[in-house]
């Protein structure tokens, strides 16, 4: 072999780009699913007449708009999870379970917006918090929810409320706060279902 290679062959050894074996200690991700743990109840049939619903996909801050959990450890401050994940990023899921639980109400036609589909309302929601509160062990999951309802043949503003929900976590983990972060979710939709049916 010339000497030319077999330098070039000992410089790479030495600078780390050969593997010479796999790493077993490192944690394997997680993934999670967020979901409504509600029981599905019986889907009410929607009224030919009744309105249709332009449910616009969640939006987040730019932090949360992640499949990485959150947390916090402190006031003030924010962090992910390294070795957990949803299998969605939150505002895209929390939008379809929304949509699926106003389906299951049958007061409304729901449709996602942005389609070919003319509504009569449009709905507009922003996770504004959904981490987990580490501060105190095992913490709980922080969920605020903005929403908006607004009249579209009218233009005019319908209503408009925040929500709030603190789940208490079973186990200081990732698996703990993925499971109280889905009753969270559940609870928010139990109070936007009901601000959305007292509007109509």
């Amino acid at each position: 072999m010339k000497p030319g290679l077999i330098l070039a062959a000992l410089t790479l050894a030495l600078t780390g780009c050969f593997n010479l074996g796999t790493r077993t200690d490192t944690p394997a991700v997680v993934y999670y699913v967020l979901k409504d743990p509600v029981p599905p109840a019986i889907t009410t049939p929607v009224r030919a007449d009744a309105p249709t619903l332009l449910v616009l996909d969640t939006t987040t801050g730019s932090f949360y708009d992640t499949d990485q959990l959150i947390f916090s450890r402190s006031a003030g401050t924010r962090g992910q999870y390294q070795f957990a994940r949803w299998t969605e990023r939150p505002g895209k899921r929390f939008a379809d379970l929304m949509r699926a639980r106003l389906d299951r109400q049958g007061a409304w036609h729901v449709s996602a917006a942005g389609g070919y589909v003319r509504g009569d309302v449009l709905l507009d929601t922003e996770l504004v918090e959904f981490f987990h509160d580490a501060t105190s062990e095992p913490g709980r999951v922080r969920l605020v929810l903005r929403a908006e309802l607004v009249d579209l043949k009218q233009r005019k503003l319908l209503g408009r409320r925040v929500f709030e929900q603190q789940v208490a976590l079973a186990t200081y983990d990732a698996a703990g706060a993925a499971q109280a972060s889905s009753q969270a979710v559940s609870q928010a939709l139990d109070e936007l279902t009901a601000w959305l049916a007292s509007l109509q």
